[in-house]
């Protein structure tokens, strides 16, 4: 292993509109990680533009991931995002045990606000299930954690017992960190924490109009870059909402049309580690 650790990143590459991995490789690598992507797929834009190109990239993962293998190449985590079709779900299980190390984080994107995604069938949501077995970390939103609980879905008069009940559940599959993210709160967004040794919390942030495509894909990023670097996930998450915050208030600043996402770019700086003595001083005439 380098002293520079790696992650292998599996997501698909949207051109414009800021999601997936034209967010995730920025800011893991300003986070002091190098970003191995794997693409799942190559589009032009992000689907909630009117018009896109869309390429499908599952026939070339086998080739371009035992690439990889026959390079002897090892990495420092993995991490998951959009996945397009069961038989990706399947080499995504498939790349964990060629390329065994922890964290994996999975984000198990299949839907929002209580409905599935049209291209999610039931039998890539009982995929999703099995690779969540696999992951150390896991990053759904309510309406995600509740599909892979079977757990009927209700968005009002939950408590915190409700979200550890399904943390619980969700720790049960495999994972012993689990985090339920854009929990609506009123003026607020909360994010459940739970950890399988009994810690939890709802980090709270307040919530800034209009929602943008890509802040899962900035949260979910940070969490995977702080898991490699061994930060504990109470304050990774609270770094990742403080920051998805900052960037929707610059981006309103900005007067940045909604899809175009969040407006990171400039905000990077916040998240760049202090670099040590050592390193200060060999720079030093």
């Amino acid at each position: 292993m380098s002293l520079q650790k790696k992650i292998a990143i599996i997501n698909d590459l949207s051109g414009f509109g800021r999601c997936s991995l034209t967010v995730s490789i920025p800011i893991i690598s300003a986070m002091g990680i190098q970003t191995c992507p794997i693409p799942t797929a190559v589009l032009s834009c992000h689907t909630e533009y009117p018009d896109y190109y869309f390429r499908d990239f599952t026939d070339s993962m086998p080739a371009y991931i035992q690439s990889w293998e026959k390079l002897g190449l090892q990495f420092d985590g993995i991490a998951t995002g959009f996945l397009g079709s069961l038989q990706q779900i399947d080499m995504v299980i498939d790349f964990i045990h060629r390329f065994r190390t922890t964290p994996i984080l999975v984000d198990p994107v299949m839907g929002d606000h209580g409905t599935i995604y049209e291209t999610y069938t039931p039998a890539m949501c009982a995929g999703m299930s099995r690779l969540v077995k696999h992951a150390t970390i896991i990053t759904p939103n309510l309406t995600e954690a509740c599909v892979l609980t079977d757990t009927p879905y209700r968005e009002t008069g939950l408590r915190l017992s409700d979200y550890e009940l399904l943390a619980k559940k969700l720790c049960q599959m495999g994972p012993n960190q689990v985090i339920i993210t854009g929990l609506p709160m009123g003026t607020y967004v909360g994010n459940y924490v739970y950890e399988a040794n009994g810690v939890n919390c709802m980090v709270r942030k307040k919530h800034i109009e209009p929602s943008r495509p890509g802040t899962g894909d900035v949260f979910s990023s940070i969490i995977a870059a702080n898991a490699v670097n061994k930060v504990p996930l109470k304050q990774s998450v609270t770094q990742a909402a403080s920051f998805i915050q900052h960037c929707l208030s610059y981006s309103e600043e900005l007067k940045l049309p909604r899809m175009d996402g969040v407006c990171f770019e400039e905000c990077l700086a916040d998240l760049i580690p202090k670099r040590n003595n050592r390193l200060l001083k060999s720079q030093r005439i």
